[in-house]
């Protein structure tokens, strides 16, 4: 698929059929991710594949948001291993996360997989039901899997570029 059709038509998928995600397609997924750019190239995002049972009913415990999606991915970053920025007052963490999971997420598109990004749900509680290590922070779950019913993309309301975009 063209990357002009994936970023045009993929959606968030709120209701999944629950037939498995191929071990290629999840590599693949995978890959994208660990493919993806972080700040002084530190890769220190932490991803989590959970498809197990007992796995998928933690996740049920965390958020309402899992949609009985049979594979979820928890993306989170070790903050003990951020580059800070100058001025001392951000890190790359939660954004070289956001990249991981944001190229993660469009190539389950090219899989042929439908996702939903989640991040409705209590970092602490998260953490402790998935017994991280205290230097990793959450920072969301994305789901995977086969939509119960293909939809096509709702129409994006979408602000003018003129109303987001300055040149200075």
């Amino acid at each position: 698929m063209e990357f002009k059709e994936i970023i045009r038509n993929r959606y968030s998928c709120r209701k999944f059929d629950g037939r498995q995600v191929p071990a290629e397609a999840l590599a693949a997924v995978l890959e994208a991710g660990r493919l993806a750019p972080t700040a002084k190239n530190l890769q220190e995002q932490r991803i989590y594949v959970i498809q197990s049972e007992e796995g998928l009913r933690k996740v049920d415990g965390i958020t309402p948001c899992r949609y009985g999606a049979p594979v979820v991915i928890a993306v989170a970053f070790d903050k003990s291993n951020v580059f800070i920025y100058p001025g001392d007052r951000r890190d790359s963490g939660a954004e070289d996360a956001s990249i991981v999971a944001t190229h993660m997420m469009l190539a389950a598109s090219d899989e042929g997989l439908d996702s939903c990004w989640i991040n409705f749900f209590d970092p602490d509680k998260a953490h402790a039901a998935l017994g991280l290590p205290d230097n990793e922070e959450i920072l969301m779950f994305l789901d995977l899997g086969y939509a119960a019913e293909k939809h096509e993309a709702a129409p994006k309301k979408r602000k003018d570029l003129s109303e987001t975009v300055s040149y200075l």
